[in-house]
């Protein structure tokens, strides 16, 4: 019995170039991009010299640009993702990222395997595209999730500033100053556009609309209804966060108790498939016998159809909505 290498070559290439996604993209913006500096992008680009207004025509250009590029095809599929990821690359630099992808992926897959031309070409295009595709995902998902957990403890700050008799403005630029990234970026550009004149409440609402995040939304409804209707903004915005960390928590748990069954639900839709290529490793001549048969073909789409069925009913019995 002969182990083929060849799967575990196409996972370790997959994986070295999602790693230089990463790279790139550090190498091109610099360390103040990555969503683990302590020091929010806002704050690095003006201590470089960059001036104000430039910061903020800069950081408003890559939180909306992607979705000015929808029509572009097949991007439509990956502007909304990237808009909450706020990637920095214009929607040309990544295809062409995408494309630098694709080639390196063909080099690696020319050196390590011995796959004809059309499969790595194939291959190759399927890895590049893919790789930006689960690193686009990956970071809206680590970026949502750290404005949420960063949403409740900035509140609170601007509570506490507010108490101390600061009005709301200087509230906002207290947390774009103390607050890393992404929150401190998100807070310093809207506490930049009302310096230019525009609403707080409508930059707050566009913010939420943008993340599509339901406690910014909150947070935008309570400082327009202080603008119009007056009252106590600093306990408006305690029992806000209150309401926020309470949310917050309650999402951790149901995380926590439905854990199990979404791994459970992942195996079960990837099992197959596993088992299915591990079949054709251990046994390459394992379906030789049906393979010239007229049912076989038929049979195959049948069984690719109810998988894909199967992908997609884990995850609706796993998507437990709060």
């Amino acid at each position: 019995m002969v182990i083929s290498a060849e799967p575990l070559i196409y996972g370790l290439i997959f994986l070295a170039v999602l790693a230089l996604v990463q790279g790139i993209y550090l190498t091109v913006f610099g360390k103040s991009i990555s969503l683990n500096n302590r020091v929010n992008r806002r704050l690095d680009m003006l201590e470089k010299g960059a001036g104000r207004e430039q910061v903020l025509d800069q950081l408003r250009k890559e939180m909306s640009q992607h979705m000015k590029s929808k029509s572009i095809p097949l991007y439509s599929i990956l502007a909304d993702k990237a808009q909450k990821a706020n990637i920095a690359f214009t929607p040309g630099q990544l295809i062409m990222v995408m494309a630098v992808l694709t080639i390196v992926a063909f080099f690696l897959l020319s050196f390590g395997t011995g796959a004809s031309l059309a499969i790595r070409l194939v291959i190759s295009v399927m890895m590049g595209v893919g790789a930006v595709f689960v690193w686009v995902n990956n970071t809206a998902k680590k970026r949502l999730s750290m404005i949420e957990e960063q949403l409740p403890d900035s509140v609170e700050l601007m509570v506490r500033s507010l108490r101390v008799g600061h009005p709301f403005m200087s509230a906002l630029q207290i947390v774009a100053k103390e607050v890393p990234d992404p929150m401190g970026s998100e807070m310093g550009v809207i506490s930049d556009e009302a310096a230019y004149g525009r609403d707080v409440g409508e930059a707050l609402k566009a913010m939420a609309d943008r993340l599509d995040m339901q406690d910014m939304r909150f947070l935008a409804v309570a400082v327009t209804i202080q603008q119009t209707s007056g009252g106590n903004l600093a306990e408006i915005l305690a029992g806000l966060a209150k309401v926020v960390r309470s949310r917050f928590r309650l999402f951790r748990r149901v995380k926590a108790i439905t854990a199990e069954a979404k791994w459970s639900g992942m195996f079960l839709s990837v099992f197959p498939i596993g088992a299915l290529v591990m079949i054709n490793v251990i046994q390459p001549n394992y379906y030789d016998e049906v393979r010239e048969t007229a049912a076989f073909i038929p049979a195959c789409l049948v069984v690719a159809g109810f998988l894909v069925v199967n992908i997609f009913v884990m995850r609706m019995l796993v998507n437990i909505k709060v």
